[in-house]
């Protein structure tokens, strides 16, 4: 698996396989793709930067066009669908190796879908990942080995160090004022078919 790209299987893996290169193309990466609902699914992209900045709303505005653009011809939805493209946002998942490895030293939430020693959730600081395995201190001091490709969800928890760390890449100083203006990127754009 392309440590580039979230660990997917099914419909959702076949959406992703169209629209990350389009992302590529503008710049963007995918960080999740969900199809979520049966009789007018709607699908779910989450996409940052290429250079690791935050997305804004006019962002998600072109990922969604583009994106929309390639599913209407390539069609692996069958009837109406709804898409809905945003940011990953401060407490992202972690979807991908890089994910791991750009946030280690965070705390994260994990869950694995096959229980190890026991367990199913964890709770911990990333260690990164590598080889299809990510990595957590848990509280005790002990570190855990998960499967990615086994991993049924993970995502960083919201801390002061956290967001700290997203001010900086928003270019916010320290006293919370903008060095430069920032467009938050939270807010999705949606796209009904």
């Amino acid at each position: 698996m392309d440590a580039d790209l979230p660990f997917l299987t099914g419909l959702d893996a076949k959406v992703a396989a169209l629209v990350a290169p389009v992302l590529a193309d503008m710049g963007f990466e995918l960080v999740r793709v969900a199809i979520l609902g049966r009789e007018s699914p709607t699908v779910q992209i989450m996409a940052d930067r290429a250079d690791g900045s935050l997305i804004a709303i006019e962002d998600c505005e072109q990922i969604s066009h583009a994106v929309g653009a390639v599913l209407d011809i390539e069609d692996p939805l069958p009837g109406a669908w709804t898409l809905e493209v945003s940011s990953a946002g401060i407490d992202r998942p972690l979807t991908r190796t890089k994910d791991w490895n750009r946030f280690a030293g965070h705390l994260a939430k994990a869950e694995v879908n096959i229980p190890i020693d026991g367990r199913k959730r964890f709770s911990g600081i990333l260690l990164g990942a590598e080889d299809g395995i990510g990595r957590l201190r848990l509280e005790d001091g002990t570190e855990v080995a998960l499967p990615l490709s086994d991993m049924r969800r993970a995502r960083l928890v919201l801390t002061d160090e956290l967001i700290a760390a997203s001010a900086h890449m928003m270019g916010v100083s320290d006293d919370g004022a903008p060095e430069t203006p920032v467009t938050p990127g939270e807010t999705p754009a949606r796209k009904t078919h």
